[in-house]
C-alpha cells in the first residue's frame, strides 16, 4: 500500500480537472473528477477564496482523502468581510471593518497556526494583519485597538475557555 499525498492552492468551490489537479493526479489512473468534485464539496463554503488542500491518494486502491488546509489570516479576513483584497495604502485608506469579536473568532481558527501561547497573544497577530491591509475594528485604527487591549478594555472577550 503506497500512499502519496499532494498539496494544491484551490479557489473554493471552484476547483477544475486542469492543472495544478488534473497532471498530478492522472498519472495515477484516478478519476480526477471524482476528486475535484470531492475538493470542490469540501471548499464550497470557502466560495472565491484561495483556499489550501491536501489531497492523499492510495495508489493501490485508487481510494482518496480530500483535507482542507488551515485558510491564511488574509483569506479569513476577506471572506468574512466579503472583500477581493487588502486596501493598497493601509495607512490612509480603510477598506473593512470587523468587529471584535469577528477579530477573536478569527484568532481562535487560527490559534493552532500561531506563535501565540495566549488568546491575546493570537488577537494581537490577528489584528497586525488588519492594520496591514487597511481594516479598522470596532470603527477603530487598529493601533487604538492594540492600545485598549494593553489597557484591559477588552479583557472579558479575552477570556480562555
Amino acid at each position: 500500500m503506497v500512499k502519496k499525498t499532494f498539496k494544491f492552492i484551490v479557489t473554493g468551490g471552484e476547483a477544475t480537472g486542469g492543472p495544478p489537479i488534473g497532471p498530478a493526479l492522472g498519472p495515477l489512473g484516478i478519476n480526477v473528477m471524482m476528486v475535484v468534485n470531492k475538493i470542490n464539496e469540501v471548499t464550497a463554503v470557502y466560495k472565491g477564496v484561495k483556499v489550501p488542500v491536501e489531497v492523499t491518494v492510495d495508489t493501490d486502491t485508487k481510494e482518496f482523502t480530500v483535507k482542507l488546509g488551515s485558510l491564511s489570516t488574509y483569506a479569513h479576513i476577506t471572506q468574512t468581510l466579503g472583500l477581493e483584497k487588502g486596501s493598497s495604502d493601509p495607512k490612509r485608506e480603510f477598506v473593512g471593518n470587523l468587529t471584535f469579536d469577528q477579530v477573536v473568532e478569527i484568532a481562535k481558527k487560527k490559534w493552532d497556526d500561531l506563535l501565540a501561547a495566549t488568546l491575546k497573544g493570537a488577537v494581537k497577530e490577528i489584528l497586525g494583519s488588519c492594520l496591514s491591509m487597511g481594516i479598522t475594528v470596532d470603527g477603530k485604527p487598529v493601533k487604538e485597538v492594540l492600545r485598549l487591549i494593553d489597557e484591559g478594555a477588552y479583557d472579558d472577550k479575552l477570556k480562555e475557555e
